[in-house]
C-alpha cells in the first residue's frame, strides 16, 4: 500500500510538472524600427519572426509563445525606454528585432539588468563581438565588419586599384568601412559619411566622379540605398565607376529602385535563390503570406526565431535556469536558411558570404542572383579579444 501511494504520488507530480511546462509562456519583445524611412527594414524582421512562430503553432520549441511588437523609431533614448518597459512591465526573458547599432547598444543595458537574452537578428556591434561581449546577448546575423569585409577581399582578389567609399554617418557606418579597408589593401581615393535619413547626394557623387576611382563601395540602407542608386544611374556612372554595395540593393529596395541597379554588385550572407531546403520552403512560405519576397533581414529573423525554438527544446523551456538556456543557445542546432549555423567564441555566428549581381531577365524583371562564395566560414576579428563572463 505504501509502495503504491509513493508510485501514484510520483505519477501525479510527473504530470503535474509536465502541464506546468506546457502552461509556461515565453515571453518575447521585438523591438525594431517601425516608421521613417527605414521603417521597411523593421517590417521584415518582424515578419520573418512571427513567421516563424505561426509555422510552430504559436509555441516555439513546444512552448506557448507571446510576441511583443514595439518601434524604436531608430532611437537609441526610445530604445532604452521600450526596452524597460518590456523587461520590467511585460516580464519578457528575451528581447530580438533591433536592425541598428547605436539601437541595439542603448537597449543592451536594460536587458542585462534584468537578465533578458538579447538576440540580435542584424545589429552585431564590434565592442559587443570583442572586449564588451556579454553572455546576455547573441547575434544570429554577422559582426558589422564582415559583409563589408567581404566585398573589400572581393576587390582586393580582382585587382581594383582605387575605390570609394560612402556610409552613413553613426557606428555601424564606420564600421563598415573600416571593415572594407581591412581586407582591401588598393588605394581608398575617398571617403564621404552622409546623415541618417539623407536623401540628396548630388554632393557626394560630384565628389565621386571628381576622385575617379576604378570602383565605388556603398552601405546605405532603405530609402537612402534607392535614392542614392537611382542618383547614381541618373549621372551614368554605373559603366564608367561600378558599384559595389552591401544592404544598399536588396529584397526591400530593388523594387524601388528597378533598372537603376542593373550591373552593381552586392556582398550578403543570404540571398533568395540559395539552394536550401530549409530556405526554398522558407521563401515561398513568407511570399505565400505576405505578397512580397523576404530579405536578408527577414531571413536572419526568421533564423532567430527558429535558433530560440530550438534553444527552448533543448533546455526544456525553464529560462528561469539562465545558465542552461544560454548553453543551450550556444549549442542548439536547426536549419538555418542560410545553411550551417554556429556560434564562435564570442556568441557571433561562424558563416559564408556571398557575392551577388543584379541583372534584367529576359522577361524585364530585375532580381539579384548569386554569383559566388567570397568567404567561407568567415571569423570576426574581434574575437580573440572577448573575455566571455559565465553567468
Amino acid at each position: 500500500m505504501k509502495l503504491a501511494s509513493l508510485f501514484k504520488a510520483g505519477v501525479a507530480a510527473a504530470l503535474l510538472a509536465g502541464l506546468g511546462a506546457q502552461a509556461q509562456e515565453i515571453r518575447i519583445g521585438l523591438l525594431t524600427t517601425l516608421t521613417g524611412p527605414l521603417a521597411p527594414l523593421g517590417q521584415h524582421v518582424r515578419d520573418g519572426f512571427n513567421l516563424a512562430v505561426e509555422e510552430e503553432g504559436g509555441k516555439l520549441g513546444g512552448f506557448a509563445t507571446k510576441v511583443i511588437v514595439e518601434d524604436d523609431q531608430l532611437r537609441p533614448d526610445v530604445a532604452v525606454q521600450l526596452a524597460t518597459k518590456l523587461a520590467e512591465r511585460d516580464k519578457i526573458q528575451i528581447l530580438t528585432g533591433v536592425i541598428f547599432s547605436n539601437v541595439a547598444m542603448a537597449a543592451l543595458k536594460p536587458a542585462v539588468e534584468n537578465k533578458v537574452f538579447f538576440i540580435s537578428p542584424n545589429a552585431g556591434p564590434s565592442q559587443l563581438a570583442g572586449k564588451q561581449c556579454s553572455p546576455w546577448f547573441y547575434a544570429t546575423a554577422w559582426q558589422n565588419d564582415q559583409p563589408h569585409e567581404a566585398m573589400g577581399a572581393h576587390l582586393q582578389a580582382a585587382g581594383v586599384k582605387k575605390v570609394y567609399l560612402v556610409a552613413p554617418n553613426y557606428n555601424a557606418g564606420k564600421e563598415a568601412l573600416r571593415g572594407f579597408k581591412s581586407a582591401y589593401k588598393g588605394n581608398v581615393v575617398g571617403e564621404s559619411y552622409p546623415g541618417m535619413n539623407q536623401l540628396d547626394f548630388a554632393a557626394e557623387i560630384s565628389q565621386i566622379r571628381a576622385a575617379k576611382p576604378d570602383a565605388i563601395y556603398v552601405f546605405l540602407s532603405g530609402g537612402m540605398g534607392v535614392n542614392f542608386t537611382k542618383q547614381y544611374a541618373q549621372a551614368k556612372l554605373v559603366s564608367e565607376i561600378p558599384m559595389y554595395s552591401a544592404f544598399t540593393i536588396d529584397a526591400i529596395t530593388l523594387p524601388a529602385i528597378g533598372d537603376a541597379a542593373v550591373g552593381t554588385f552586392q556582398s550578403n550572407l543570404w540571398n533568395a535563390d540559395l539552394k536550401l531546403p530549409a530556405n526554398e520552403k522558407f521563401v515561398q512560405t513568407f511570399q505565400k503570406k505576405f505578397g512580397y519576397l523576404p530579405s536578408n533581414y527577414a531571413a536572419q529573423s526568421y533564423d532567430s526565431a527558429r535558433l530560440i525554438a530550438a534553444a527552448l527544446k533543448l533546455s526544456g523551456g525553464q529560462l528561469t535556469d539562465k545558465k542552461a538556456f544560454a548553453n543551450a543557445l550556444r549549442t542548439a542546432k536547426f536549419d538555418s536558411v542560410r545553411g550551417p549555423f554556429a556560434f564562435n567564441t564570442n556568441n557571433f555566428p561562424i558563416g559564408d558570404f556571398y557575392l551577388l549581381e543584379t541583372v534584367k531577365r529576359a522577361d524585364g524583371k530585375v532580381e539579384q542572383v548569386t554569383r559566388k562564395t567570397i568567404l567561407s566560414n568567415a571569423r570576426d576579428n574581434y574575437a580573440g579579444e572577448c573575455r566571455m563572463a559565465t553567468l
